[in-house]
């Protein structure tokens, strides 16, 4: 298997590009700020899962990967939170964006929990 076809790789993939979309239009203000720091979080999330499923022949790297992929979906949260209480989304991509960040948390922690269905070997 690839990492490419992890699905919290995929769908944490789609999250980040449809944050890039939407982030276009924010204010040019915001480019150096929470545009830049959304758009990093938010591609950092696939960019450590690919990263742990390489180690993924470490255990407690494979851990340590996951759980800042995890750390960062989560900062993605409060850079939407900003985006949101700043008026440069609606409440509804606000609700979309987060509900998929959700979704992207859980199947992360389910590798988390089920490292031997990703190929780690127990330690």
């Amino acid at each position: 298997m690839r990492f490419q076809d992890l699905l919290a790789y995929k769908k944490s993939f789609a999250l980040a590009m449809k944050i890039f979309e939407i982030t276009k239009s924010f204010p040019k203000e915001e480019t150096y700020s929470l545009t830049d720091q959304i758009r990093r979080s938010s591609r950092s999330v696939p960019a450590t899962i690919a990263e742990s499923y390489r180690k993924r022949i470490y255990p407690k790297h494979f851990y340590s990967k996951l759980t800042d992929s995890d750390g960062e979906n989560s900062e993605t949260q409060v850079w939407l939170e900003f985006a949101v209480s700043c008026r440069y989304i609606s409440e509804g991509i606000y609700q979309e964006f987060v509900s998929e960040s959700l979704e992207i948390g859980k199947l992360i922690n389910y590798m988390i929990l089920n490292p031997e269905k990703f190929g780690v070997k127990k330690e």
